[in-house]
This record gives structure tokens, C-alpha cells and sequence, in this order.
């Protein structure tokens, strides 16, 4: 689910040399994609510049002749992205909240869209004038973090799951797919904590068996204090980080979503085809399931670009080309029912047997400053 924070024009990705045909490479582009797609998209606003906030590793970006989405989105439209990224909810949320910045459509997860649209942040959305909103699955619409889908549009889905390296790692101490391996003293310096607080602290939740979504103070004074217990065995704490970590094989565990396991597993394979080294598992005690959507935040000067952004990444053919390369669970029906799609079997992203998994909630203030501040702790004491 991520790099460190970068801005990317994608007018950037394509020069615009003349070829012999005397068309410029984005023009080219253009002819190449609008065959492909479903939807109508207006050049009305070309010049306009979208202002994009995203995960990190978290689109296709034309590496390894992947398509470079922003930039077939400006060869559309003729609509210039201006694209950041963040590594995780907490981030974004400080960048927002901190004022300054001018952002029109982030992508962030179910509750901090909660929180988002509590606070105010947030523009709704009219999906009735997205072309390809009728390809969202049913089970996505309707959220409880946005119950009647009026601020968000799903853009993909994951678990969050404990990934491990086989040959670092002893098989007994996997065998019961626990949380319990990220408090084992035989891995001491080689697991890496999830750097945020809702996940790290959810870890210990689950592995104590506490209500992941409890507004009771104790309650997560609990799940401090165990998580506490973990951390001097912590080589240190990661977001973005477990690519290079896991990838160059310098960690043995950690925490992370489904669809990053897959980019490290791939990563590996290309570049020493040891990726099959990394294995992962849902915990038996359970554990996330989050959706990330796209929104537009209140004020946006550039509403319409953004709502013809999303449109676009809803379309058949780039959600396809999107959910190849970030490997997330794909909330396109389009995408699902593509014969060409091969990872609609993966067991990992579309388990057949249900995973005892729960979705955060958007909590309540006092809750929220109050597990911040035990995060604040554990992070200045580890």
C-alpha cells in the first residue's frame, strides 16, 4: 500500500517531441486509449491542473510497461495531475488538518472518510453522474463509514495481514498463524512494527481479543501496554520502508497489507526471483479489512476535473490495468468478470473461505486523542 511522499507531473511522464507522424507522444497516447474506453471524457477542461493525494505505490505509473494512468489521463483530457502521496491515514490527515494545502480529490480509508465527512472535510459526490459507477460491486456501496455512498467512490480493498520470510523464519512458529510470532524473542531485531497507530495498536487488540473498535479507555490502555511488551523486540517501525526491508531480505516479519505482498513478492522475482521467500497469513485472531475510496475534499477549485478523474479510474479497462499492478482486491465488477484478469482466484485477495476480519470505525474524539496520546508514548519510549 508506498513511497516516500513525491510529487509527480504527469505531463512529466511523456515528452512531447514531434515524431514522424507529427504527433506528440501524448497525442499518441490518446489515440491508443480512447478505443478502449467506456466512458466520454470532455477535453472542455484541458489545461486545468488536478491536485491528486494517494497512498504511495498505490497506481500504475508506466514502470515496467505498466500504463502510466495519470498521464493517459491527460492525454484524454488534456486535464494536468499534480500527484502526492502519503503513507498512511494519520499522515494525510495531519497534512489536511494542518492547513496550507490545496488537495482536490484524496484517496483515504474507510474511517478516516468517516472522519472526513464528520469534520466536514469532504464534498459529496454525485454518482449518478459517473458513467462508470454501475460497475462497483453491491457490497461496496452503502458503507457504514458512508452509508448512503454520497462522499466516496471505492477504489480497492485489502486485509491487513503478518508477512514473513520462510527461510528466516521457523515453520513451528508460523504453523498456528498467530500474532503472537511479532512477541516472539527468538525474532528480536528482525521484525518491523507497523508505523501507525491504528493498525500497530489493532494488532495487539486482536491478539488480546479486545473489541478493535471499543471507546473504552481501558480497553486500549490494555492493548498499549502489550504492545508495549513488543516493541524492544522491534528492529525498528515502517510503512513504505517494509518494500526495501522485506524486499531486500535485511527483516524477517512484520505487519502489512495484501496487496503490498504481492508488489514484494513480484519486486523479488524481477529482481532475483527469490520472491517466493515471502509468505503471508491472516491471523486466526482476526483481523482489518479496509476500503479505500476516492473523495473530493470541500472547497475543491477543480470539482469537475475531479469528478471526471474518478470516473476515469472506475473505467473497465484502466480499474483492469490499476488492479494488475497494486494487487489489491478490485471493487470493478468489470474487472472481476475480465477473462483476461488473472488474480481474481488469488485466495489471498478474494478468499473463498471467509476471513474473521473487521473494519475500523470512525471513533469518537476523546477516544481518538486518547489512543493517540498512548501511541505518542510507545513511539518516544521505543
Amino acid at each position: 500500500m508506498k513511497k516516500i511522499l513525491t510529487f509527480i507531473l504527469a505531463a512529466a511522464m511523456l515528452a512531447t517531441v514531434l515524431v514522424s507522424c507529427g504527433k506528440s507522444e501524448l497525442d499518441l497516447l490518446r489515440d491508443e486509449i480512447l478505443p478502449k474506453l467506456e466512458g466520454a471524457y470532455s477535453r472542455d477542461l484541458a489545461g486545468t491542473t488536478l491536485y491528486v493525494y494517494n497512498w504511495g505505490e498505490y497506481i500504475s505509473d508506466g514502470e515496467d510497461d505498466t500504463l502510466d494512468i495519470n498521464a493517459a489521463f491527460e492525454a484524454v483530457t488534456g486535464i494536468r495531475v499534480e500527484y502526492s502521496t502519503f503513507d498512511s491515514n494519520e499522515s494525510m490527515y495531519a497534512t489536511l488538518s494542518g492547513g496550507g494545502v490545496e488537495y482536490d480529490v484524496v484517496i483515504p480509508s474507510d474511517y478516516m472518510i468517516g472522519r472526513l465527512i464528520k469534520e466536514g472535510y469532504l464534498e459529496k459526490i454525485d454518482t449518478s453522474k459517473l458513467s462508470n459507477y454501475k460497475y462497483i460491486a453491491d457490497e461496496y456501496k452503502n458503507p457504514e463509514y458512508d452509508p448512503a455512498s454520497e462522499y466516496s467512490v471505492p477504489y480497492a480493498s485489502c486485509y491487513l495481514g503478518l508477512i514473513y520470510n520462510n527461510t528466516l523464519v521457523d515453520p513451528e512458529d508460523v504453523r498456528d498463524q498467530s500474532w503472537s510470532i511479532m512477541w516472539n524473542e527468538k525474532y528480536r531485531g528482525q521484525i518491523l512494527g507497523i508505523d501507525n497507530s491504528r493498525d500497530a495498536l489493532a494488532i495487539a487488540m486482536f491478539a488480546l481479543g479486545i473489541d478493535i473498535n471499543t471507546e473504552d479507555p481501558e480497553d486500549w490502555d490494555r492493548a498499549a501496554d502489550y504492545l508495549s511488551e513488543a516493541v524492544p523486540l522491534y528492529q525498528g517501525w515502517a510503512m513504505d520502508q517494509n518494500f526495501s526491508k522485506m524486499e531486500g531480505e535485511n527483516a524477517a516479519i512484520t505487519a502489512y497489507y495484501s496487496g503490498d505482498f504481492f508488489t514484494m513478492v513480484s519486486d523479488m522475482n524481477e529482481t532475483n526471483g527469490t520472491g517466493y521467500h515471502l509468505s503471508m497469513y491472516y491471523p486466526k485472531e482476526g483481523t482489518n479489512i479496509s476500503t479505500d475510496a476516492c473523495c473530493i475534499l470541500k472547497g475543491s477549485k477543480n470539482y469537475d476535473a475531479a469528478m471526471m478523474y474518478i470516473d476515469f479510474l472506475t473505467d473497465p479497462y484502466i480499474a483492469l490495468e490499476n488492479a494488475e499492478y497494486i494487487h489489491y482486491t478490485c471493487p470493478n465488477t468489470a474487472v472481476r468478470e475480465n477473462p483476461e484478469y488473472s488474480e481474481y482466484g488469488n485466495e489471498l485477495l478474494y478468499p473463498k473461505v471467509p476471513v474473521k476480519a473487521e473494519y475500523y470505525r470512525h471513533l469518537d474524539e476523546e477516544t481518538i486523542k486518547h489512543y493517540e496520546r498512548l501511541w505518542n508514548m510507545i513511539k518516544s519510549a521505543g
